[in-house]
């Protein structure tokens, strides 16, 4: 599915409020449901499973749960209003704005943490993340690493010149694995690198041949 919605946006002009990619997990919605929302603000009100199900290749049954689900959760709801004599359904997403209205007004302090470290990524990138960008920087703090932590990754990566967050996962990886949790652990792992290296230039520049000793 996530190929389809990604194809979706890159044919489309998709737009969605930043914070709700910043604090969907804590309203309780899951990576499915996100994506079916982000789809749902970018169409019609009219409520038409046929088509997103025709547009997303989901089936219809799938698409109906998750939009029951999304109800139960209390993020939307399917009303009805007469057109021409005609009863419509439509997508009623003022719950979602009043939850992200409340979470800017009592998160505040939270909410700019979060959108610090991705405006950092943003900025050294010098464009926008994608959502499954989004996502991953997530997961790394889900997973227990810092944002201290992230964005020193994230410099290391600018620094040799790549701005991929998949070359970033593979130093967070690799950190981890030598247990660097900190920047004071990361300054400290630099140092002993430059030692080493200057060691290792030191024996090569030696002239053993015309060593007296």
């Amino acid at each position: 599915m996530m190929e389809k919605v990604i194809n979706l946006i890159s044919t489309k002009n998709i737009s969605f409020p930043k914070i709700l990619l910043l604090n969907y997990k804590d309203l309780k919605i899951t990576d499915q449901e996100l994506i079916i929302i982000i789809y749902l603000l970018n169409t019609e009100d009219i409520f038409n499973p046929k088509k997103y199900s025709n547009e997303l290749n989901i089936k219809m049954t799938e698409i109906l749960e998750i939009v029951s689900n999304l109800e139960e959760k209390g993020i939307l709801k399917i009303n009805t209003r007469k057109n021409n004599n005609i009863t419509e359904e439509y997508i009623d997403f003022n719950n979602l704005y009043n939850k992200l209205a409340f979470t800017i007004v009592n998160g505040k302090i939270e909410t700019e943490e979060k959108e610090n470290l991705f405006d950092t990524f943003e900025k050294e990138f010098a464009r926008t993340l994608s959502p499954v960008e989004y996502e991953l920087i997530n997961g790394w703090k889900e997973i227990g690493y810092s944002e201290e932590i992230i964005k020193m990754a994230l410099k290391e990566a600018v620094f040799n010149g790549v701005t991929n967050l998949r070359y970033i996962d593979k130093i967070l990886y690799e950190w981890k694995r030598k247990g660097i949790n900190t920047k004071e652990d990361v300054e400290k792992d630099k140092k002993n690198f430059q030692k080493k290296e200057e060691t290792k230039k030191e024996l090569i520049d030696y002239d053993w041949l015309n060593d007296d000793e």
